[in-house]
C-alpha cells in the first residue's frame, strides 16, 4: 500500500511465495516463468543520470542484467550487451528497450568463458560506441547440487569458475585501456559470498571471491579516477532460479521481508554506482538482500 506521504511498503506491490512450483532446461526462459519478472518495463523512469555515458553489461539478456540495461538506456547510456546462442529471443527484447529509450543497443553473442570472445566482444564495443566508461560484470552460471560437493562434476566447476571469474576477470583486464578518470567497473557478487548455501557450494565460492577481486582492483585503480564496487543481491526471481534449483514455491521466503527481489528493484543500485552521485565510493559492496545481516 502506498501512504499519505507517497511512500510504498515494500512488499505490497511484489509477488510474494509461493510462487508455483516450476522447472526449466537452463538458461530458461522470462516469458515461461510464472509470475513473470518485472524488469522495470512500466515503472522505471530515468533522470539523465548516465547521460552519454557507454556501458557493456553481460548476461544483458534477461534477469538483474535486462534490468540494469533498461534502467541505464534509459538514464542515457549507449548499451552493448551479451547473451549466450539460446538466448536470441530475450537479447532482442533487452535490445528493444535500448532503442526505445532513444539509444545505441549492441546486442552481442558472446561466451565470455573464452578469452578471445571477451577480446572481440571488448573491440567491437569500443568500435560500435566510441568507447567504454561503464562495465558490468553481471553473468554467471549456478547449479544446484542438493547431494553436496560430491555431485560437482569437474565440469560443472569449470564452468562455473570460467563464467564467474575467468570473465569478470579478462573484460576488466581488457577494458581498462579505453576507461579513464570517471569509469566505472560494477560487479554483481551475492549474499551467497557470505553466506554459502551448501547445494550452492562452487557458485558461492566464486561470488566470495568477487567480493575479493572488486576491493582489491578498487585500491588497484583509485589513483587513476576509476571507480570498482559492487552488489550483493540475495533472492532475485530470474530465469536462472527454475533453470537450476530443484524447488521453486519458498524460494525468497528466507529473506527479511519473506520474499525474493525483482529484477526491477535491483536496477536502481547500479544506476546509483555507475553515476557521478556515487563519485566516494570505490571498494564498496551494495548489499540488497531484502534485510539479510551481512558483514
Amino acid at each position: 500500500m502506498t501512504d499519505p506521504r507517497g511512500s510504498q511498503d515494500p512488499d505490497s506491490p511484489r509477488p510474494r511465495p509461493q510462487q508455483p512450483e516450476q522447472e526449466q532446461q537452463h538458461p530458461g526462459s522470462t516469458e515461461e516463468m510464472e509470475p513473470r519478472p518485472d524488469h522495470g518495463e512500466d515503472s522505471y523512469r530515468g533522470s539523465g543520470l548516465l547521460q552519454g555515458r557507454r556501458a557493456l553489461i553481460t548476461g544483458g539478456d534477461s534477469g538483474i542484467g535486462r534490468a540494469v540495461v533498461l534502467a541505464f538506456a534509459r538514464e542515457g547510456a549507449d548499451v552493448a550487451f551479451t547473451y549466450l546462442p539460446e538466448e536470441r529471443e530475450e537479447a532482442e527484447r533487452s535490445r528493444r528497450h535500448v532503442t526505445d529509450a532513444g539509444r545505441r543497443a549492441l546486442a552481442v553473442e558472446c561466451d565470455i568463458r573464452e578469452e578471445s570472445r571477451c577480446a572481440d566482444l571488448v573491440d567491437r564495443t569500443v568500435a560500435e560506441l566510441g568507447g567504454v566508461d561503464i562495465l558490468v560484470n553481471n553473468a554467471a552460471y549456478q547449479m544446484s547440487q542438493p547431494k553436496g560437493i560430491g555431485d560437482i562434476t569437474t565440469e560443472q566447476f569449470d564452468r562455473v569458475v570460467r563464467t564467474n571469474l575467468h570473465g569478470m576477470f579478462w573484460l576488466s583486464k581488457m577494458c581498462l585501456p579505453h576507461m579513464g578518470p570517471g569509469s566505472v567497473i560494477l560487479n554483481t557478487t551475492s549474499v551467497q559470498g557470505y553466506k554459502p548455501s551448501p547445494h550452492l557450494l562452487d557458485y558461492a565460492m566464486t561470488k566470495g571471491a568477487i567480493t575479493t577481486f572488486t576491493q582489491g582492483l578498487a585500491q588497484m585503480l583509485a589513483g587513476d579516477g576509476i571507480r570498482v564496487n559492487a552488489v550483493a543481491p540475495g533472492p532475485v526471481w530470474t530465469p536462472l532460479i527454475p533453470a537450476t534449483m530443484p524447488e521453486t514455491a519458498h524460494f525468497g521466503e528466507q529473506s527479511p521481508l519473506g520474499r525474493p527481489a525483482q529484477p526491477a528493484e535491483l536496477a536502481p543500485a547500479y544506476v546509483f554506482l555507475a553515476s557521478d552521485r556515487a563519485s566516494y565510493l570505490t571498494g564498496e559492496i551494495l548489499n540488497a538482500t531484502g534485510g539479510t545481516p551481512l558483514p
